[in-house]
């Protein structure tokens, strides 16, 4: 296993993603599919205290994805992830290819939607109070309106493609058994 050679045989005998792909994965799934509804709440709760901390939240955490995304695909590119079965049709390799490119790309952008409108709207974002981003543009109400109103429209568009992604793992782990599902699940 030092020379890789092992490691690579066992990748594409086993047909799993590696340990820190998987791992990155579900952190990344983890935090996204906890603040969509986080995000959803912020929007529609009284201001105050509650509704400060769900912004800081979903703030610091959407720079948090940002980042694993960003090691996920620098991994990504030096690890190549193990090949589909041969029984997966053409289309669903092409349609998981679309899936998993405009995953990647939304939850690069996200983040820099959200920093944009916070910027616009004058509120600074604290990383988990470690640091805080610059602002990106001076505050400007409207456009802040403006590009939270994006924000939430990529936001559910996330939401819908982890709907296919979810929805077409478990068609191939519960109906088809292909080993589709079990290449990125958990040891």
């Amino acid at each position: 296993m030092q020379d890789g050679t092992i490691a690579v045989s066992e990748r594409h005998a086993a047909g799993r993603y590696r340990g820190p792909a998987r791992l990155m994965h579900w952190l990344v799934a983890l935090i996204v599919l906890c603040m969509i509804p986080v995000g959803i709440a912020m929007g529609r709760i009284n201001s105050g205290p509650l509704q400060d901390w769900l912004f800081y939240l979903h703030e610091a955490f959407g720079f948090t994805v940002f980042v694993l995304v960003l090691i996920r695909l620098a991994y990504r590119v030096t690890h190549k992830p193990p090949p589909l079965p041969l029984s997966v049709p053409r289309w669903q390799r092409i349609a998981s290819e679309a899936v998993h490119s405009a995953l990647y790309v939304l939850l690069l952008a996200q983040p820099f939607i959200g920093w944009f409108g916070a910027s616009a709207y004058g509120a600074p974002v604290s990383i988990f109070g470690l640091f805080t981003l610059p602002a990106l543009v001076a505050k400007n109400e409207p456009l802040s309106d403006a590009i939270f109103t994006i924000h939430d429209y990529v936001g559910f568009t996330i939401a819908g493609l982890l709907a296919i992604h979810i929805g077409a793992a478990l068609m191939h782990g519960l109906f088809q058994k292909d080993g589709v599902l079990q290449r990125m699940w958990p040891p």
